[in-house]
């Protein structure tokens, strides 16, 4: 693998794109159809996606050799992504994609306070001014 397809970085540049095509993606699609129904959608085919990958890279495993823990807390991602799904494609149908998609990000300021606090991780001084200014960001843009 090169040092570049390694990098968390461009991975992480990469789903910031296309969370930017998701949220207009979604908010053409649900326009004329209810947002839940949307996310159903969405979600069907996320689930063919993943799951062709999984099978085409040798990832597949059987369900009964996952660890406990792991199912645990992947049922539980699960759940909270469901449910952040189901908020989303709601403010998409009510608002802009402008306004709803960078107040969504607001997840950022939440995972680096959750990331501290629960998982012990530390923030340097730059790290903390850049979550201040998203968490501002996200305010300027709901208030806006």
């Amino acid at each position: 693998m090169s040092q570049l397809s390694a990098s968390w970085l461009l991975w992480a540049l990469l789903s910031a794109a296309f969370a930017a095509l998701t949220a207009i993606f979604a908010k053409l699609g649900v326009a004329d159809i209810p947002s839940d129904l949307a996310t159903l959608i969405r979600t069907g085919v996320i689930l063919m996606l993943v799951a062709a990958i999984a099978f085409a890279t040798g990832q597949w495993r059987s369900p009964s050799t996952i660890p406990g823990r792991a199912w645990l807390f992947l049922v539980l991602s699960g759940l909270a992504t469901g449910a952040s799904w189901l908020c989303y494609f709601r403010a998409l149908k009510l608002g802009d994609a402008a306004r709803v998609a960078p107040v969504d990000k607001f997840s950022v300021v939440l995972v680096a306070i959750f990331g501290v606090l629960l998982l012990g991780e530390r923030l340097s001084a730059a790290a903390t001014l850049g979550v201040v200014l998203i968490a501002a960001g996200a305010a300027l843009v709901a208030l806006g």
